[in-house]
């Protein structure tokens, strides 16, 4: 059955995608060229609608209700991160505005009891109530993936592609852990944005625009969040290395601008996907480098998952230090933050001396 469901919402994106792309031009939801865009021409948006519609349509093939979850609220909280996307690609409203739409969005799943309460520290034999952080902590975590996928959609195909990766991976691992909302709905989800990604991959004929980007963004911080509920500290640090490609690219973004002295909302030209751009990848060659990136992180997460404590333990360190190694090689934050790398050379020239 869940099959079938698959096959209808991926051929349902597949015949949306045309509608909407026309429907976007009609209204004027298009993208224009500027200084910090890769694209040469002005572009229809608002692709994301085409994924918001068909992952509706298999939800009511499917209709994987749950009496343990909130599955309404995560609709409406769904359909209220599309409006805001939909006007934000037609009207480009301001980012105070879109911030008060993905708060009003999380706070409907979290009132629906999309929670994160406490996490185990299986090192101590202790557990850490929220308590009274326990909305804002939630709160925090949705609003930030969701801004997190929005930041890597700079390229054709990027959002979709590492969306696609992070949703099987989510969905593989809810499947081990027997959680079926989450496996039917993150199928569901990767179908619907697969049939997109026909389309948005390079060169790409739409975009997924805001309306795409925080719809994926807010669906997979709240699967992440329903797929590893009951969380030890390492359970909760698998949604963060699965969604490694784009949470990096936000640290490293924040590092930058505080390093700068700039805001932290103005926006650049040094996003992972440009800097592997101006070291002369090709459109195309960055964008599966990337996918590369997110399946290492895919992969890393599910050794994770699989591992002791202390095995656990160094795959993370590991992660971290692939990822600071990768962000100073290709001037994440600028072409002198190479701290790690800086540390290296004074290792070995101190081992030269002493030889």
């Amino acid at each position: 059955m869940l099959l079938i469901t698959a096959i209808v919402c991926f051929l349902a994106s597949v015949a949306l995608t045309p509608l909407v792309k026309k429907f976007a031009i009609y209204i004027g939801a298009v993208d224009k060229p500027n200084q910090r865009k890769v694209h040469q021409k002005v572009m229809p948006r608002l692709g994301g609608l085409a994924i918001f519609i068909s992952m509706v349509i298999g939800f009511a093939i499917a209709q994987p209700f749950d009496d343990d979850i909130a599955t309404w609220p995560i609709l409406l909280g769904a359909t209220i991160i599309v409006i805001t996307g939909v006007f934000d690609d037609r009207f480009e409203i301001s980012p105070k505005v879109k911030l008060l739409g993905q708060i009003l969005a999380a706070g409907v799943v979290i009132y629906g009891g999309v929670q994160v309460e406490s996490i185990n520290l299986p090192l101590f034999e202790a557990t850490i109530e929220f308590g009274i952080f326990t909305i804002p902590f939630t709160l925090l975590w949705i609003v930030g993936i969701t801004n997190a996928i929005n930041l890597i959609d700079g390229l054709d195909g990027l959002a979709a592609g590492v969306s696609s990766i992070v949703l099987i991976t989510i969905s593989a691992m809810a499947m081990v852990m027997g959680n079926t909302f989450v496996v039917v709905m993150g199928t569901i989800l990767l179908a619907s944005t697969l049939g997109f990604l026909i389309y948005n991959f390079h060169p790409a004929k739409i975009f997924m625009g805001d309306t795409g980007a925080l719809l994926l963004g807010f669906m997979i911080s709240v699967f992440s969040i329903l797929g590893f509920k009951s969380i030890t500290v390492y359970s909760l640090i698998l949604p963060i290395i699965i969604l490694g490609v784009p949470i990096s690219d936000t640290l490293f973004a924040i590092i930058r601008r505080i390093v700068n002295k700039k805001p932290l909302s103005a926006p650049d030209k040094s996003h992972l996907h440009h800097c592997l751009l101006r070291l002369g990848f090709s459109h195309r060659q960055t964008v599966l480098i990337i996918y590369a990136m997110s399946a290492f992180f895919a992969i890393a997460a599910v050794m994770l998952s699989n591992s002791t404590l202390w095995g656990a333990t160094l795959i993370i360190a590991v992660v971290l230090l692939v990822t600071q190694l990768v962000a100073e090689r290709v001037g994440l934050v600028s072409e002198n933050y190479r701290p790690v790398h800086k540390l290296f050379r004074k290792i070995t020239a101190s081992g030269r001396r002493s030889a």
